[in-house]
C-alpha cells in the first residue's frame, strides 16, 4: 500500500429547492450554470493527480435539489470511490442537503460559490450563491462537519485554481493518513528513548497500523538476496560507485549496501506498507555486516520512504509531507544539530546519510564515509514539520526556512535560516517534540493547517504558542 498521490473529487452542484420566483431562485438558470461549471472543471483541472466524478447519474438536471438527491448522490460517489467533494452553490443552495451528503460521505469537503455577477435590468438577482453558502457553513459547524472553502470567484480565475490545488493536496494527505501501514523494522536504538511511540494510540485515534518485522526475518531475507540475486547486486554496486568518492571501508561493501534496496522493496510488498520506520545503525550492521543509510537514499527517489533511528512519528510526518507535495518532491529527515558559528538564525539540519540522492546540491562534494553518503542539499525554500505525542495528545508543528551558506561538514545536511531560530529552539526544548524533523522543498504550512481540520485528534501547533 505505497502512498497514493491520485485523488478523485466528486463535483456536487446544488440549488435551492423552493417555489420558483423572479429573482435568486430561478431554477433553470442555476441548473444550466451548474452543468457549465462542472464541464469546465472536468476539462481544465483534470491532470495526472486529479480526476472527477459528476452528477450525470443523479437526475435529469444533474443537480442536487433536495435531501433525497443528497442520499442518492452519496451512493453514486461511494460507488465511484471519491476521495473528496466539491460543492458548487449554483444559487442560494440547500444547506440541509449539503450537510446530509457530507455526513454520509465523511470525506474532505470543499465549499465554493461562483461569483454572483448576473443582474437583470430591473435589479433582479438570479443566484445569491455566496449568501446561501454562509448559511451552509453555519449548519456544518453545528453538525461538527469540517470543511474547506474557496472565496467566491469565477471558475476560470487563479483564485479558484489555487484553492482547488490546495484542496487536492489536503485530500491526498487525508486519504493516505487514514490507511497508513508503517513498517517497524527492528527495535529502536537503546540510547534513543526519546523516539518511543504509542502504538495503541496510533490505532485508536487515527487507524494507523505499525507492522513489526524483527531483525531475524530481515537477516534471513538479506542473506538470501546475497545468495540468489548477484546480477542485480552487481548493477547496484556500479550505480553506487558512479555516484560517490569512496573511502576504503565502504568500497568492498557496495553489493551489501545495495542489497538493502532489494530487501526493503520486498518487505514493502510483502507487508503492504506505506512507509517504514527502521533501526539503522546498531543492530542492522551487526546482523548483516553493512549499514543501510545509502540504500535509503536510492529508495526515497523511487517512492519508498524510510525514517531512520526507529522514529515512528517523524516517519509518519515524512509521509504527510510527501502527500502534501503530491509525490513531486522528496522529503528528508534532518535533525536540529548545531547553530551556525556566525549567524544565530541558522541551524544545521543534518543526518548521517539517508537523504535522497536527488536532493544533492549541484557541485556539492559527494562521498562515502563509513558506508554513509555525504553531500549538501540543494538551495531553496523548505517546509519542516513534526508530528508528536504527549500523554495521548497528538500535535503537529509546521514551519518554513530557506537554505543558507555554512561550513562544510560530513553526512547529508542543509544549513537552514529561520525567521527567529530562538523560537524554534525553545519549542523543541520545551516539547512535546524532539529534534528530528521532516523537511521538503516548498511551503506547505497552509496545506498542513487545513489537513488538521479533517483529523480531529491531531492539533495544529505553532512556534508562536
Amino acid at each position: 500500500m505505497k502512498l497514493d498521490y491520485k485523488v478523485k473529487i466528486g463535483l456536487a452542484p446544488v440549488r435551492r429547492d423552493c417555489t420558483p420566483r423572479p429573482g435568486q431562485f430561478n431554477w433553470e438558470f442555476a441548473e444550466e450554470r451548474g452543468r457549465k461549471i462542472v464541464s469546465y472543471i472536468e476539462e481544465n483541472y483534470t491532470d495526472k493527480h486529479v480526476s472527477f466524478a459528476d452528477t450525470k447519474e443523479l437526475n435529469d438536471v444533474q443537480t442536487i435539489v433536495n435531501e433525497k438527491d443528497a442520499l442518492r448522490l452519496a451512493e453514486i460517489f461511494r460507488a465511484q470511490k471519491v476521495d473528496a467533494i466539491l460543492v458548487i452553490n449554483t444559487n442560494f443552495g440547500n444547506e440541509e442537503a449539503i450537510a446530509i451528503l457530507a455526513k454520509e460521505m465523511n470525506v474532505p469537503l470543499l465549499l465554493w460559490a461562483p461569483l454572483d455577477d448576473h443582474y437583470e435590468a430591473d435589479g433582479t438577482r438570479l443566484t445569491d450563491s455566496q449568501c446561501g453558502l454562509f448559511g451552509t457553513s453555519r449548519l456544518l459547524g453545528r453538525y461538527h462537519i469540517p470543511f474547506s472553502f474557496i472565496p467566491s470567484c469565477h471558475v476560470h480565475e487563479q483564485e479558484f485554481k489555487e484553492g482547488l490545488e490546495q484542496f487536492v493536496r489536503v485530500t491526498c494527505m487525508v486519504k493516505n493518513f487514514r490507511k497508513l501501514r508503517v513498517g517497524q523494522f527492528g527495535l529502536r536504538p537503546k540510547a534513543f528513548t526519546s523516539v518511543i511511540y504509542n502504538e495503541d494510540d496510533l490505532i485508536e485515534q487515527f487507524g494507523i497500523h505499525a507492522i513489526p518485522v524483527n531483525m531475524a526475518v530481515i537477516q534471513d531475507l538479506f542473506n538470501k538476496i546475497l545468495e540468489t540475486r548477484d546480477e542485480e547486486l552487481e548493477e547496484g554496486a556500479k550505480l553506487l560507485a558512479s555516484r560517490y568518492v569512496m573511502d576504503e571501508p565502504t568500497a568492498p561493501l557496495l553489493k551489501k549496501i545495495y542489497a538493502f534496496v532489494l530487501l526493503y522493496k520486498d518487505l514493502f510488498e510483502e507487508y503492504d506498507l506505506s512507509l517504514c520506520s527502521a533501526e539503522c545503525w546498531s543492530a542492522t550492521p551487526l546482523a548483516v555486516g553493512a549499514a543501510p543509510c545509502t540504500a535509503y537514499s536510492i529508495l526515497a527517489d523511487e517512492g519508498y520512504l524510510i525514517g531512520c533511528e526507529g522514529d515512528m512519528y517523524c516517519t509518519i510526518t515524512m509521509g504527510l509531507l510527501s502527500c502534501a507535495a503530491l509525490g513531486e518532491s522528496v522529503p528528508f529527515m534532518g535533525e536540529f544539530t548545531v547553530k551556525h558559528p556566525e549567524n544565530r538564525d541558522v541551524e544545521l539540519l543534518w543526518h548521517c546519510g539517508q537523504f535522497a540522492y536527488s536532493l544533492k546540491k549541484e557541485g556539492s562534494h559527494c562521498s562515502q564515509l563509513n558506508q554513509r553518503q555525504c553531500f549538501e542539499v540543494k538551495e531553496g525554500n523548505y517546509t519542516l514539520c513534526r508530528m508528536d505525542e504527549d500523554r495521548g495528545r497528538f500535535t503537529i508543528l509546521p514551519g518554513t526556512f530557506k537554505s543558507a551558506q555554512g561550513p562544510y561538514t560530513t553526512g547529508t545536511y542543509i544549513w537552514a535560516e529561520f525567521e527567529d531560530l530562538r523560537k524554534w529552539e525553545r519549542k523543541v526544548m520545551e516539547g512535546p517534540y524532539i529534534h528530528h524533523f521532516a523537511e521538503i522543498e516548498g511551503d506547505y504550512t497552509e496545506v498542513i493547517a487545513e489537513f488538521c481540520k479533517y483529523v480531529p485528534n491531531l492539533h495544529l501547533d505553532s512556534v508562536e504558542k
